[in-house]
């Protein structure tokens, strides 16, 4: 019967109550030593050391060690030690082991050696295991722990959306459908059409693609709402930037117009950067020496830096500038395009050298809901523009108008009986309001300078990848 209290590694190598009992539980990372004494690096997943276990072979029987291989899992009670060695101010020097689950060493994939992140990915049930792994997912939830306290602090109110629903907030039909219908025996209209009438809803339903619709709707009685939660895209973009599932922060602020939104993405971008530095540390510097050599460099630029802001009409003009000099792109360049990743990429890594908030885009390729410039040809959108990403967020003042919505929605093929909700709120005491989306796993890709959206969100889906 266990007496002694678990005790978290990261706080055994914190401490300096040498000479005392205490115990630890996790999983064999390595083992050596020879007949004499043994080295049992633990980890628990509480920071990225290892906790160092000294056991003297006579006292346990070689025997009774065999068990205890890279990836078993243990509990073990000793007595907290100063270290000699270096890099390390604490280790245990074992008095009791105890063997949770073994490993076979034959067939646990993660023996000490590198595994590439392409081999990581097909054993995504193991990965948080590795070191690389155990750093992202740490950040992670540190982020998280970021943009709620970001909002909280300046009076937003965190607003759940739905995931389920029946409109496409983006207009572009690419969302996951759901249905209880028996797809082998789907009944259709007289125009040939699936019929919903005995679906769950009664009508085509969907997983959300955004909140931000909804969450528009809060902050014209809140104020100031952010949703955080799962969406759905799907764009058959087998990338290292796309997921299928993925997680969005879409805060929506009632008188807040375009300058007043881009302040707001510049504040919340660098105060998520800084609680990265301030509070994964160990976790960031480790990944700054193992892939990316430059990644704190680049954090603490982001920080110093005051966000460039350009017009679309602007940056079309440097770009093409850039072609005349001789520059190539992949994709052409010309005033209407959308931008490519090379193109936001250039603004932000040649150009300026500095992050990149772009405005005023052609209407023609941003979303219905975009407030329209009077120019008749652009809308108040904007961009946020990050090195080695490309566009970070996307936000806009909103249309409050509901003529020139509605108007809108009609011409983008939005069917505007399927959001008349939305629309009521422009008829019943309207006002200026914007908001933006900022896709979580981009940000991580950034503070984490892993350069694969898979590898910054635990189980990835992608086409024809749904696995764990």
């Amino acid at each position: 019967m266990e007496t002694l209290k678990r005790t978290r590694i990261a706080e055994i190598l914190q401490s300096k109550d040498f000479g005392t009992t205490v115990q630890v539980k996790g999983w064999v990372r390595t083992r050596r030593g020879n007949k004499q004494v043994g080295f049992i690096a633990l980890n628990d997943g509480s920071t990225i050391r290892n906790v160092q276990i000294v056991v003297p072979v006579d006292a346990f029987g070689e025997d009774s060690l065999k068990p205890v291989t890279t990836g078993a899992c243990i509990r073990v009670n000793g007595i907290l030690t100063e270290s000699p060695g270096q890099g390390q101010d604490a280790e245990i020097h074992a008095q009791e082991i105890h063997v949770y689950g073994t490993a076979d060493p034959l067939t646990y994939p993660l023996q000490k050696k590198g595994h590439s992140l392409e081999f990581l990915r097909d054993i995504a049930h193991l990965r948080p295991r590795t070191n690389t792994f155990g750093a992202i997912f740490r950040i992670r939830h540190h982020m998280a722990i970021a943009i709620h306290r970001f909002f909280h602090e300046r009076g937003f109110y965190y607003f759940h959306t739905p995931v389920l629903t029946a409109s496409d907030c983006e207009g572009a039909g690419q969302m996951f459908q759901v249905t209880t219908l028996n797809l082998y025996d789907l009944k259709k209209d007289a125009n040939g059409s699936i019929d919903y009438t005995n679906d769950f809803f009664g009508k085509q339903a969907s997983l959300t693609v955004s909140g931000q619709l909804e969450g528009e709707l809060a902050a014209m009685a809140l104020g100031a709402i952010y949703t955080f939660g799962p969406t759905f895209r799907a764009e058959n973009s087998n990338t290292p930037r796309h997921l299928a599932e993925f997680w969005m922060i879409e805060p929506e602020v009632a008188f807040n117009e375009i300058e007043d939104n881009m302040q707001l993405a510049e504040d919340f971008i660098k105060y998520c950067v800084r609680w990265a530095l301030d509070n994964c540390r160990e976790d960031v510097e480790f990944l700054n020496n193992m892939f990316d050599k430059e990644l704190i460099e680049r954090l603490n630029f982001v920080l110093k830096q005051n966000f460039i802001r350009l017009t679309y009409t602007e940056g079309i003009r440097i770009l093409e500038a850039a072609i005349a000099k001789g520059h190539t792109f992949e994709y052409p360049i010309y005033w209407g395009a959308d931008l490519a990743s090379e193109h936001e990429r250039y603004l932000v890594e040649d150009h300026f050298r500095c992050p990149v908030i772009l405005t005023d885009y052609p209407k023609e390729i941003k979303s219905f809901y975009m407030k329209q410039n009077d120019d008749g040809k652009t809308v108040r959108a904007m961009d946020v523009l990050f090195p080695k990403i490309g566009e970070i967020i996307g936000g806009s003042q909103r249309e409050e108008d509901y003529d020139k919505l509605s108007q809108r929605a009609q011409e983008m093929d939005v069917p505007t009986k399927d959001i008349w909700w939305y629309l009521d709120t422009r008829r019943f005491g309207t006002a200026p309001h914007s908001g933006f989306g900022l896709g979580f796993e981009r940000l991580l890709m950034f503070v984490t300078g892993m350069t694969n959206i898979r590898d910054v969100i635990p189980f990835p889906r992608t086409p024809h990848n749904a696995e764990f």
